[in-house]
């Protein structure tokens, strides 16, 4: 079983930056690859990047290609997410997820963190 805990959420102004952290616990990261999906009111979750277990390969969502950064450290177990030139459509609860496969198909992961909300002001 893997507890994930997201963090780094908050209020920012268009065109600003924040990092998002998810720390995890239970068992290491390091056999999972990891993902970031977003969910704003009214819409459906989305993809927003992912990456495997190793940091080799990393892939985005086509709406913040070029402005998001995922990294992670195995061995401080945590997963970020670097969000720069951030813009208002960008505000939704952004949750990370676990899963076997580096994937953009929220179903195909096995644990999710509870979110954390982040808020871009124009």
């Amino acid at each position: 079983q893997v507890q994930l805990v997201e963090s780094g959420g908050g209020l920012v102004q268009a065109g600003g930056s924040l990092r998002l952290s998810c720390a995890a616990s239970g068992r290491t990261l390091s056999s999972y690859a990891m993902a970031w999906f977003r969910q704003a009111p009214g819409k459906e979750r989305q993809f927003v990047a992912v990456i495997n277990w190793s940091g080799a390969y990393t892939t985005y969502g086509d709406s913040v290609k070029g402005r998001f950064i995922i990294s992670r450290d195995n061995a401080k177990n945590t997963v970020y997410l670097q969000m720069n030139s951030l813009k208002p459509e960008d505000t939704a609860v952004y949750y990370c997820a676990a899963g076997s496969a580096a994937v953009s198909k929220s179903t195909l992961y096995d644990y999710w963190g509870q979110g954390t909300q982040v808020t871009v002001s124009s």
